[in-house]
């Protein structure tokens, strides 16, 4: 935070050293985290992977995570650390990745949400996503369904 206490957050591809920060905000935000090895084998192995972090100063505040293939961005998380949570932090995030996924060609982007996480569906409704479907017993840990979004990119986000 600035000195005055507003906050000022910058963005920036995620690089491998940056896994262990990010795995720090992962586990703050999610009950059932990824682990650091999945981190790991995103940045070394899987060509569609691209990571955006939310910056505040030095400090990994934020990140999202996304598969690029073809002209199809999809979501696999979003999370900001809990003591940076409330000043919009997610929403600039999500704006940035969907305005740099369109820059890279990307034309639609998808991503499953709780339908228990209210935050969350709010935010994406906001940002133009729509519901598209239900997937039943989606997420491990507790069987919950996972409600399916999509959206329209364009260049212009």
């Amino acid at each position: 935070m600035s000195t005055d206490g507003s906050l000022v957050i910058g963005f920036r591809p995620m690089q491998f050293a940056d896994v262990p920060a990010v795995y720090r905000v992962e586990t703050d935000a999610f009950s059932s985290p990824w682990t650091m090895e999945a981190f790991e084998q995103e940045m070394l192995n899987n060509e569609y992977a691209y990571y955006l972090l939310a910056m505040d100063g030095e400090e990994i505040v934020g990140y999202c995570g996304a598969w690029l293939i073809l002209d199809e961005c999809h979501i696999t998380n979003v999370a900001v650390l809990s003591s940076y949570r409330g000043h919009g932090i997610g929403e600039a995030l999500m704006r940035e990745v969907m305005r740099r996924t369109a820059g890279k060609g990307a034309r639609t982007m998808t991503l499953e949400a709780r339908v228990s996480n209210v935050p969350a569906l709010g935010l994406y409704r906001k940002l133009g996503f729509k519901e598209g479907g239900i997937r039943r017993g989606y997420y491990t840990d507790n069987g919950e369904d996972a409600i399916v979004m999509w959206t329209e990119l364009n260049e212009d986000e």
